[in-house]
């Protein structure tokens, strides 16, 4: 079964959730996953590919729109269908996306916007009656 993380971020800026994702995907890219960024529109799929390229200047990370590289090992996506992807999702959306449950892991990254707040708790209900086992974390800097 799917297990769900939540990360809960000290911040209220939303574009904090692009940073860690950054962080997240590198760590998880490292130990061998594949991971599909599900973004909740083209303008956050642009600023989160940007921040990909630049976020630690030493390493890179090979990443795609899922367009054109459907089965790389780090894929930028958007709408309802992310290809053969079933290792780690990173929703970045505001919403639970359809083909959550076909991951053996989702990551949900929280700040304390109002807006994310309130998707979040959405969300985390959501996947508490569809019974996926949850785990927080709450961050303490980024």
């Amino acid at each position: 079964m799917t297990k769900v993380d939540f990360y809960i971020l000290p911040s209220a800026d939303p574009s904090a959730r692009l940073d860690f994702a950054c962080k997240l995907t590198d760590k998880a890219w490292r130990m061998g996953h594949r991971i599909y960024l599900h973004c909740s529109d083209a303008a956050q799929r642009d600023d989160l590919d940007a921040r990909l390229w630049a976020f630690k200047g030493e390493t890179f990370v090979p990443h795609g729109p899922a367009e054109s590289e459907p089965e790389g090992l780090i894929v930028l996506g958007l709408g309802d269908d992310c290809g053969q992807h079933t290792d780690l999702l990173v929703n970045l959306d505001l919403k639970v996306p359809v083909f959550a449950n076909k991951f053996a892991r989702v990551a949900e990254v929280v700040v304390e916007d109002p807006a994310i707040r309130t998707a979040a708790r959405e969300s985390f209900r959501f996947y508490r009656e569809q019974g996926y086992p949850l785990q927080d974390h709450r961050l303490q800097r980024l």
